[in-house]
């Protein structure tokens, strides 16, 4: 297990190194002293954390800002706070913080902070997964799933975001809004649901799609999706979601309204 352990006040960081070592002997422990340095770890030297036990005040930037920046870079890392002010509590639980230490500290509450984490979840290989938060991004197996066609991608985020079927007048409205011609419309709705359809069927995943006359849509028991994690309520889902959702298609900014206003 590798652990961030934070705080710019030399006796206070070796006093939280220590108990984290006691708590938890076997974990590699990296101690910084300014917030911008474990950042840069995170983001430039891709060195990811399972845990950061980060002190709320620190100079330049608070603990609390510095929780959202490391969670937008690596989502599954797993953040308590440590400090010895209790009114920060209500903060850290609103950005979704896994846990929060009061100083002075000892390996006790390390242990039970530990203990007391959510596992990391493991994605099931054998569904698509689907990532809605930020930009919309699709994979199989680890790999990004690629598309013939940006309209084809297009077409799968909004039958995601729907969550059910949709009728050919909804899909084209919002792809090709400005277009008028409804023979063209429907011809490009019939080429990209060919596409997408080809697309899936190529890694066998073709019967995601549900097709029938004049609607189309998704099984979302055989999608692997943030989305739908968040909407079920599953902690790591809320931990990963900062107001950022399918940011590339414009049609998605209602859906980012209802989640910010829920969560």
């Amino acid at each position: 297990m590798r652990i961030f352990a934070i705080d710019d006040e030399q006796a206070m960081l070796e006093e939280l190194h220590e108990a984290i070592a006691k708590a938890e002997p076997n974990a590699e422990i990296q101690d910084y002293r300014r917030a911008k340095e474990a950042l840069r770890a995170i983001t430039d030297e891709k060195i990811i954390p399972d845990v950061v036990f980060s002190d709320i005040e620190l100079p330049g930037t608070d603990g609390l800002s510095l929780a959202v920046k490391i969670k937008q870079s690596a989502p599954e890392v797993r953040i308590v706070f440590v400090t010895g002010f209790s009114q920060y509590a209500l903060d850290a639980f609103r950005i979704h913080a896994n846990g929060y230490v009061m100083k002075p500290i000892d390996a006790r509450q390390i242990r039970e902070e530990l203990d007391a984490l959510p596992s990391v979840f493991q994605p099931d290989r054998n569904k698509i997964q689907v990532q809605c938060f930020g930009f919309f991004e699709v994979y199989w197996q680890g790999k990004p799933l690629v598309f013939e066609r940006n309209h084809t991608k297009e077409l799968f985020a909004f039958l995601i975001d729907r969550k059910s079927v949709c009728t050919a007048e909804e899909i084209s409205a919002v792809l090709w809004e400005d277009e008028t011609d409804m023979q063209v419309v429907k011809s490009r709705l019939r080429t990209i649901i060919h596409d997408l359809k080809n697309t899936l069927s190529a890694i066998g995943m073709e019967n995601i799609i549900i097709r029938r006359r004049g609607i189309v849509g998704i099984r979302q028991d055989k999608i692997d999706c943030d989305y739908y994690r968040l909407l079920d309520g599953d902690m790591q889902a809320v931990n990963s979601f900062y107001g950022r959702y399918m940011e590339q298609y414009s049609w998605a900014e209602p859906t980012v309204g209802s989640l910010m206003d829920k969560f």
